[in-house]
């Protein structure tokens, strides 16, 4: 494109920070830095927050592109690739020279400096689009307000424009399954029935998606797609129903449908999405016990969460990390109960089993680095993890490791996420066409009728 056609893109510094090298994401056209957004970048890059090892690759990555240039090329734009004609530049714009005309929020002077930059900027290049790029949807208001007249949020690594598109693990027919099928190729294998059927049966169909109908009697997953044929493994609503773990028996088809994923050995990674109170914990903690200690098939469980404070700070938690963990993890011990409840001795009965599942609490932040062998590995809370975050986990899994996460997007603790950038609604999307994976949305509110109330009205 000419340079008529190319835009000119202005990143605030909370676009380096969700993702350092989101430069090269608009290399066909002109990217800004202003000098503030480096200066927010030098003071993150020493602090001891989680986003200071992101503001050190994006430094390095700037580094890398203006190492042997002059000062005068840098204030008119480095060509991010010379071997491509009409590819666009990167500059670093020196924002502490512009007139101060956007003089709101004293307490914000480096955001006030980016959008007088911005304004400097707009009316330089007329009638060139001259856009700013942040992640604050404040800064985008206020940025609206002053007179900036193009804003938008980064949305490179936004799979899905609304949450009520991220699929839901499974598709339901009206009326009867059988009654729209005109040819099918049956076999048996093992114990299983499969059914090869023509793809245009399907919607969108992709690997571990359930198929259900309105009959309460099929009920099927797909096992394989080849070309324009579509295989199914034929499991019934009557067993998905009547699948057991640890004495837990689903509520619904939608809990028979992950207490199946869960079980079955050769899905290494189960994705679980519902409202509170669906039952996704109590769940996968039964399916874990039921692995771990009646089928041996996993030498221990590890349950971890990121550990946001939703209010005050408790302080610092003595104890080892275990024991600082608990406090996250009460709705595991919550649930370790009510399995528990009708036991004898509840207390001794959970002290036992802890021991014999070899259960371990364990944080985040001590994942990178770790390879784990041979466990089932709950993640909980999922929702509140980056995309970057949850790949730290997904990473860290070895052989013989099946991986649980589970989270609720109505339910963000994050000040830097919503329902379409948490990295739960990433890796459905992401790991929808992968054979070793199963997402399921547990539709349904079943642990009282006061929660269900709640979440339907409030």
């Amino acid at each position: 494109m000419d340079n008529a056609e190319r835009k000119l893109f202005v990143l605030d510094t909370n676009i380096l920070l969700h993702e350092p090298l989101a430069i090269f994401s608009f290399q066909e056209h002109d990217v800004v830095i202003p000098m503030t957004v480096l200066e927010e970048l030098d003071r993150i890059k020493d602090s001891k927050r989680d986003v200071s090892r992101d503001a050190r690759v994006a430094i390095r990555a700037l580094e890398n592109i203006f190492h042997d240039a002059t000062p005068e090329q840098i204030s008119a734009g480095i060509p991010f690739n010379d071997q491509i004609p009409h590819n666009g530049t990167i500059a670093i714009f020196a924002d502490y020279e512009v007139k101060q005309t956007v003089h709101a929020f004293s307490d914000k002077a480096g955001d006030n400096r980016i959008l007088n930059s911005v304004l400097f900027l707009q009316q330089k290049y007329a009638p060139r689009s001259v856009v700013l790029v942040t992640k604050d949807i404040n800064m985008r208001l206020r940025a609206k307000g002053a007179g900036v007249l193009n804003v938008d949020d980064y949305r490179s690594d936004q799979l899905i424009d609304d949450v009520a598109l991220l699929s839901k693990g499974f598709h339901r027919y009206n009326g009867n399954f059988w009654d729209n099928v005109a040819e099918c190729h049956s076999e048996n294998r093992g114990r299983a029935t499969l059914h090869t059927l023509p793809k245009e049966l399907f919607d969108n169909p992709y690997l571990n998606q359930y198929l259900l109908d309105d009959s309460e009697d099929f009920a099927a997953r797909i096992k394989a797609m080849d070309g324009e044929d579509v295989t199914i493994k034929d499991i019934s609503y009557d067993r998905l129903m009547h699948r057991q773990a640890w004495g837990i028996q689903p509520k619904n088809i939608y809990q028979g449908m992950a207490l199946d994923a869960m079980l079955d050995p050769s899905i290494d990674l189960v994705i679980l999405t519902g409202p509170a109170g669906c039952g996704k914990t109590i769940l996968a903690m039964a399916a874990a016990l039921e692995q771990v200690i009646e089928k041996g098939m996993y030498d221990k469980i590890i349950v971890t969460r990121n550990t946001p404070e939703i209010a005050e700070s408790i302080g610092f938690l003595p104890g080892t990390e275990e024991e600082k963990m608990l406090p996250w993890l009460a709705a595991v011990t919550d649930t370790m109960e009510a399995l528990h409840k009708h036991d004898v001795c509840t207390d001794g009965s959970m002290k036992y089993i802890f021991d014999k599942a070899n259960i371990q609490f364990k944080s985040i932040n001590f994942m990178r680095g770790r390879s784990i062998q041979n466990a089932f590995v709950l993640l909980d809370e999922c929702q509140n993890l980056t995309a970057s975050q949850i790949k730290t986990i997904i990473t860290r899994c070895g052989e013989g490791t099946k991986l649980v996460c589970s989270g609720n997007l109505a339910q963000i603790d994050s000040n830097y996420l919503s329902p379409v950038t948490s990295g739960l609604t990433y890796i459905v999307e992401r790991f929808k066409h992968f054979e070793g994976s199963a997402n399921i949305y547990i539709n349904g509110v079943v642990r009282s009728r006061l929660a269900e109330f709640a979440e339907e009205n409030l």
